[in-house]
């Protein structure tokens, strides 16, 4: 049985608990308390390195740290991954661009803004963060005016990896009026078999 090192109300970890869920996967969740440094005991170094959840222990002593490599782990063999050569670039494209270009301006603004309390001194940062994480949503909009969903046209992990921050945006002051097909989108994931919310 896999066990899922998490912080249950981090979008990172949110992603493999909704994969686990939906592939009806038998796994066991342990609460790491990042906001005490629990990520920064030996103990939990030992099993990641960066101090950073989620793990996924695959079999006892064996840790798959970054959320995205486990979501592509958990995925292979199944319909969440396509078997197609373009495909699968595909879904790397939009995993890279979830990393490098999303969760860096919408997961950061909603931790400064929900965890921290937005900081007054922070202010000019959010600002950057925030306007970093519409030009993001600006490029879903585009794709998904297109397509329901991101590779192929069906629901896979490349929007189980968009969608673990982008519903919970407005928590971080980025506000989501102005995307229609993100909100539509949002709907159809929603509404996919075995979906479970992010904890509150």
């Amino acid at each position: 049985m896999y066990r899922l090192f998490e912080f249950p109300r981090s979008g990172n970890c949110y992603k493999l608990r909704l994969l686990l869920t939906q592939l009806d996967e038998d796994f066991e969740g342990v609460t790491v308390d990042i906001l005490s440094g629990a990520s920064r005991t030996p103990e939990f170094l030992a099993m990641n390195p960066a101090g950073k959840v989620p793990i996924l222990e695959i079999a006892p002593g064996d840790w798959l740290p970054e959320s995205n490599a486990a979501l592509w782990y958990l995925a292979e063999g199944t319909a969440y991954l396509p078997q197609g050569r373009r495909s699968r670039a595909e879904v790397l494209r939009w995993m890279f661009f979830e990393q490098y270009s999303h969760e860096p301006n919408v997961a950061v603004a909603r931790f400064w803004v929900r965890f921290l309390g937005r900081p007054p001194e922070m202010e000019d940062r959010l600002a950057r963060r925030i306007e970093g994480a519409h030009a993001a949503l600006r490029v879903m909009e585009q794709h998904l005016a297109e397509h329901p969903f991101f590779v192929a046209d069906t629901y896979g992990i490349a929007d189980i990896a968009l969608y673990a921050y982008t519903h919970v945006a407005d928590e971080g002051g980025v506000e989501l009026a102005g995307y229609s097909a993100i909100r539509e989108w949002i709907a159809r994931v929603a509404r996919q078999p075995g979906h479970v919310a992010m904890e509150s």
